[in-house]
């Protein structure tokens, strides 16, 4: 599990929560270029005071996000969570059924320990058949509906299919694609986050 510089002892700030595999873990790269870590600096930049925490693990399924996301919201108490998981249940051809449950799981995990909630949505590639590749797709966009929880429909949008920001096993992307991603996850975080300097006076965005 790899944390934010930002977590020290006595800090009580309130906590983002990165909750995702490699595509979220800095795999290949420094952590501090990493997307999560932009992130840090994107809140400081505007004001926000908020800390952000990677709790990412490169190689992590839906279900093993599922079986540790209770221990995660009682260590770090998140005011939100950001889940992005999805990517390795979808290249191990693993039953979307499954991912459904697991993903609701965590989503409502989140929620029952105070947080909001948002999703990263993960497309896979054609080549694992057109209806599995559709039925995993419809996953995120089936339990956001259900959930009524804010997402982003395709994550790796404008990185995936752009050799130049992939690194050369075609499926992490580089460090300089980790701007994209975040530009990407921006708006549903933005959204989800009072806005700087209103928290206090209780003030929604």
């Amino acid at each position: 599990m790899l944390l934010s510089s930002a977590l020290a002892a006595g800090d009580e700030k309130p906590t983002i929560l990165v909750f995702g595999d490699s595509l979220s873990a800095g795999y290949g790269m420094e952590i501090d270029q990493s997307w999560p870590s932009l992130l840090q600096q994107r809140l400081a930049s505007l004001g926000y005071e908020h800390r952000v925490v990677n709790a990412s693990i490169t190689g992590e399924t839906s279900e093993g996000g599922a079986e540790r996301i209770k221990s995660a919201m009682q260590r770090f108490a998140p005011v939100l969570l950001v889940v992005e998981l999805g990517g390795n249940d979808g290249l191990r051809g693993l039953p979307t059924t499954r991912l459904y449950d697991n993903l609701q799981k965590i989503v409502v995990a989140g929620r029952d320990a105070g947080a909001s909630v948002v999703l990263l949505g993960i497309r896979i590639p054609l080549n694992y058949g057109p209806r599995y590749s559709k039925a995993f797709e419809a996953t995120f966009r089936e339990l956001a509906a259900e959930e009524d929880v804010a997402w982003v429909e395709f994550f790796m949008h404008d990185v995936a299919f752009n050799k130049d920001l992939m690194q050369a096993d075609g499926i992490h992307p580089n460090a300089r694609a980790q701007s994209i991603l975040l530009d990407n996850a921006w708006p549903v975080i933005r959204d989800a986050l009072p806005v700087p300097g209103q928290a206090a006076q209780g003030v929604a965005k």
